[in-house]
């Protein structure tokens, strides 16, 4: 694989893992939990969003590690990344909460 498809292919990855909490009700989109008879709560939703920016941050180092050397990084790009997960889950938040149906 080459580099901009990684660069691609992870930019995809992140835009809908970063609105997959928004646009289902089932955990992780996979488990339907019985407890949750009607919808998840807005903080289980915030815990799925931080726990899919933690596997896309694990894909990007993957990725990295497979097409180069892996470069230690600081708090401030993990707070910067996190801060773009969550302008990339702004589509799949305004569909949840924002907008009207009928």
């Amino acid at each position: 694989m080459n580099q901009t498809a990684a660069v691609w292919l992870l930019i995809a990855l992140a835009f809908v893992a970063a609105n997959l909490p928004f646009l289902n009700d089932r955990v992780f989109a996979v488990w339907q939990a019985k407890a949750l008879q009607s919808q998840k709560s807005f903080w289980l939703r915030m815990l799925e969003l931080f726990v899919l920016y933690l596997l896309v941050g694990v894909v990007g180092i993957a990725f990295e590690g497979l097409l180069g050397n892996v470069f230690k990084q600081r708090w401030e790009f993990y707070t910067i990344t996190f801060s773009l997960f969550v302008v990339m889950a702004f589509p799949g938040f305004v569909f949840r909460y924002l907008l009207r149906r009928a």
